[in-house]
């Protein structure tokens, strides 16, 4: 059976599972430690110290690792939610800091 190099990463036969499922795990883990940065910044409308230059960077890394992986939703999917995360704290920081 011949696969498409478009076909999406999750459909193709993987012999990494094991990897594909810590990377999975890694970038839900990085994710949810970003969420007491995110709620200390909107809730508590703190940002002193938060670089925005810094947050602004990754997530212009984001944009372009999910334009980079669009056919791969083991890298646009993460990117989706970081793009949402760190444009939580950069606004916050432009708006608090």
């Amino acid at each position: 059976m011949h696969i498409h190099h478009t076909t999406p990463t999750l459909l193709k036969p993987h012999h990494d599972q094991p990897l594909t499922a810590l990377m999975w795990g890694l970038s839900i883990f990085t994710m949810v430690m970003t969420v007491p940065q995110i709620l200390t910044i909107w809730r508590d409308q703190h940002a002193a110290g938060v670089s925005a230059l810094s947050w602004g960077a990754y997530l212009a890394a984001a944009f372009v690792w999910l334009w980079y992986g669009l056919r791969d939703t083991n890298i646009y999917l993460p990117c989706v939610g970081w793009i949402v995360l760190d444009g939580a704290v950069v606004i916050g920081a432009l708006i608090y800091g």
